[in-house]
């Protein structure tokens, strides 16, 4: 059995303070306050020196470690996040692969996940393949743009299956409803989540009873829909905000570019931090950085100039929306690790609770990641 002593313990609505947490066999056998917490004989010890014990990220929408994509590294990827802290994430294969490299891409993933290096892959998230083209980065190099075909896409599926928890789509898509239905076919559990697009509120909620329930990306690479000259329209950041069953995931980068901070602090009032996921959406792109981004380092950009996600881990993320809203320690795991474990079905992680996954990060307020711990097992320090 290992103990984790002297820990500041992260609960979903409170903190421990001078705590102990045992684990054993992989999962959480036992906490509580050192006090009244006997520690049995013969514990590996881990002392936490007064530092935060919180559960593991679980990042739902990574591309890369920043620099490789997943499918061209993906040892080299997972182990980049795991040493920040996050130990459940979904490789997100993007929408300008084509069948046959969404096909390849998808049985690298699905080798690495046989490595102990990869032991932190929880699946796919299929950004794609039927978004809206006007919409993101690499628009110019969008093999999907010409009508949703079964003779295309089944075969993605038929790869992915089993691993994709999440596909990402626009609603407005001519025959977009094929594609779900063949989707859920395959995988009744599957979740969809509405993505670079300029769908209509009705086209949207269309969809929540077949699995919608996620906001890509909230308040990026999505249009609007004006009535009247005069007039805001309401579009995808309307209705995701309006319907409690879709959470809004959030990028929160340093300076604010991707979500503005007055808009994080907005959505945190309106959907409620139950409903709130942050992502890392890393991806790797060398395009340079454009007039009036001078200085920014946590963001990425394509050749023609537009956002390309983030450089980002989720403990910096983290950090970063602890600053732009005022969240608390106690918040930023949740959108970090217990939302995004609920919105994907990995119930057995993303809280510290009995009979839970040992999935384990400590950390001091700032989110600098001390010591990583996988399924009871140290990783690093």
């Amino acid at each position: 059995m290992l103990a984790i002593i002297n820990a500041e313990l992260v609960m979903r609505n409170h903190t421990i303070p001078e705590a102990v947490l045992f684990m054993e066999d992989g999962v959480i056998k036992g906490f509580g306050e050192m006090r009244s917490t006997p520690i049995p004989e013969g514990c590996e010890i881990i002392d936490a020196k007064g530092l935060y014990v919180g559960p593991g990220f679980v990042d739902i929408h990574t591309h890369s470690d920043g620099r490789v994509f997943f499918h061209e590294d993906p040892v080299r990827c997972s182990l980049h996040h795991l040493k920040n802290g996050t130990t459940s994430l979904m490789p997100a294969l993007y929408t300008s692969m084509n069948t046959s490299q969404y096909i390849d891409a998808v049985k690298v993933i699905r080798d690495a996940m046989e490595k102990p290096e990869c032991g932190n892959i929880a699946g796919l998230y299929m950004e794609g393949p039927y978004l809206n083209p006007g919409f993101g980065c690499d628009r110019s190099s969008n093999p999907w743009a010409d009508g949703v075909k079964k003779e295309a896409y089944q075969p993605v599926i038929d790869a992915a299956w089993d691993l994709a928890r999440v596909w990402c789509l626009a609603p407005e898509r001519e025959g977009i409803l094929d594609f779900v239905l063949d989707v859920k076919a395959k995988n009744p559990g599957a979740a969809f989540a509405v993505a670079h697009s300029k769908a209509a509120p009705d086209q949207i909620e269309a969809l929540i009873p077949y699995g919608l329930k996620i906001g890509t990306h909230h308040t990026n690479a999505t249009g609007d829909l004006p009535k009247y000259p005069e007039c805001r329209g309401v579009c995808v950041d309307e209705t995701v905000n309006y319907n409690r069953e879709i959470y809004a995931e959030l990028i929160c980068d340093s300076r604010g570019i991707h979500v503005d901070p007055y808009m994080l602090r907005l959505v945190r009032r309106i959907k409620g931090d139950d409903r709130i996921i942050l992502i890392s959406d890393t991806y790797a792109s060398d395009g340079p950085v454009p007039e009036g981004y001078d200085g920014v380092t946590d963001i990425n950009f394509d050749w023609e100039g537009e956002i390309a996600g983030s450089k980002l881990t989720l403990n910096v993320a983290c950090r970063n929306m602890m600053k732009h809203t005022g969240a608390s320690i106690v918040d930023v795991f949740n959108f970090a690790s217990y939302n995004p474990s609920r919105a994907v079905g990995l119930l057995d992680r993303g809280e510290i609770a009995v009979g839970k996954r040992a999935d384990l990060v400590i950390t001091d307020y700032k989110m600098n990641i001390q010591k990583v711990i996988l399924k009871g097992e140290i990783q690093n320090g």
